[in-house]
């Protein structure tokens, strides 16, 4: 049966609609309008041209939101959506309780890409039927608008990555800083260091420091938590110690500044455990100050061997340390200095086991007649048959020291 000249053009002006609609959308995304024009462009374009009555659009963005709506007796922007829609695999009638608000509705239409939901249609026409809705064009017209978003949110997130990846680049670069350029390494005094972050950049620390011609500082020190916030709390940490370093050599004075400065950084939200030492090789002494920090090995004359425990709690827990104390070892000529981060005593093996302090000073125990360099290849290399395939969880720091002082 032929169709009469008024409906063919009705059907022609319906195409040319379609047509438009699709050209100004697509202009639009071209243009690179932001998110919420386009949704704008969306509901304008959909309410004026296409004989369509209300509308609800669900997007999957953090969570299902309304994005646009009108022709309804409620407000769907203030209406969580319905989880049981999910299942809708194509365009279809709705046959809901009287209850639910989306009877308002007739056509459900679902928007998916690559097999996932991005967005639901839900629309009504003018007529029960609706007999002149083309629901395929809809779906059309939406899987363009609300794919072409999503693109723009796969952009930004691509464009955050890259910034936060740089952001790590310099913060890592930058950390570099916070360690010794160059460890002394001659017959008197010998340092090495190993230093492996969890992430690019790492909340571990170590120095050593030339006070005077007789007086030399060495520490270490882990901030709690991870990332760029540890990074940085760390670094204004090394900008402490080494400003108090040139102001005085009294470890009472440097550690209760420190936990001054750790404090008032981190407004308790960050802690740190350190353990830091002077040695004085025109009077043989060494003294040390351990802040809640796993027990370095010293080692005298190769043989016996002891954990430096004395000091205080961490730093920045308490605007007061509850006690300091000085821990001072005379009348020593050469010894051998083993310290360590609780990355390195926390690696797991297959049956979930820690690496343990055990193990670190079975290792010196046995092995105290090397030098740094090759004690801590021989930690390294039990530790790595310790674990096995098990991944680091944590920053890694192994700092080691020799001094032979008996010729001066």
């Amino acid at each position: 049966m032929m169709m009469n000249s008024d409906a063919l053009k009705a059907k022609y002006d319906l195409k040319e609609l379609e047509l438009n609609s699709l050209l100004e959308i697509t202009q639009a995304i071209n243009n690179n309008l932001p998110e919420e024009s386009l949704y704008k462009i969306y509901d304008f374009t959909i309410r004026a041209n296409l004989n369509i009555k209300k509308l609800a659009l669900y997007v999957l963005d953090d969570h299902w939101e309304c994005k646009a709506n009108f022709g309804t007796s409620v407000k769907f922007h203030q209406i969580p959506f319905d989880e049981s829609f999910l299942v809708c695999e194509k365009i279809q009638t709705i046959n809901g309780s009287n209850s639910s608000p989306f009877n308002e509705f007739h056509v459900i239409i679902p928007i998916a890409h690559k097999d996932r939901k991005l967005a639901f249609v839900f629309i009504c026409g003018y007529n029960d039927a609706d007999e002149e809705i083309n629901t395929n064009f809809i779906q059309a017209l939406s899987n363009i608008i609300i794919v072409a978003i999503e693109n723009k949110k796969l952009a930004r997130k691509q464009i955050e990555q890259e910034m936060i990846r740089r952001e790590l680049e310099i913060a890592g670069n930058v950390q570099k800083f916070l360690f010794p350029k160059k460890l002394p390494y001659d017959d008197q005094i010998k340092v090495a260091s190993f230093y492996k972050p969890h992430h690019s950049i790492g909340g571990d620390y170590y120095d050593f420091i030339e006070i005077s011609d007789h007086q030399y500082l060495f520490c270490i020190a882990d901030v709690s938590g991870k990332g760029i916030p540890a990074a940085l709390l760390m670094s204004n940490f090394q900008a402490s110690l080494r400003t108090l370093t040139r102001q005085t050599t009294l470890l009472q004075e440097i550690i209760t500044e420190l936990n001054y400065q750790v404090m008032s950084n981190a407004e308790g939200q960050h802690f740190i455990t350190f353990f830091v030492a002077i040695y004085d090789t025109k009077i043989k002494r060494l003294k040390y100050v351990n802040s809640g920090h796993n027990p370095p090995i010293f080692v005298r004359n190769k043989s016996k061997m002891e954990l430096l425990m004395e000091g205080s709690t961490v730093l920045g827990a308490f605007e007061e340390l509850p006690f300091l104390n000085v821990g001072i070892i005379e009348n020593i000529d050469e010894f051998l200095f083993c310290s360590f981060t609780d990355g390195l005593t926390e690696i797991k093996n297959d049956k979930g086991e820690d690496f343990g302090d055990d193990e670190i000073q079975n290792t010196v125990q046995h092995h105290a007649q090397l030098e740094p360099k090759e004690l801590n290849a021989k930690i390294i290399e039990a530790m790595e048959k310790f674990r096995g395939k098990n991944n680091f969880k944590d920053d890694i720091t192994l700092f080691t020291c020799r001094f032979d002082t008996s010729t001066i």
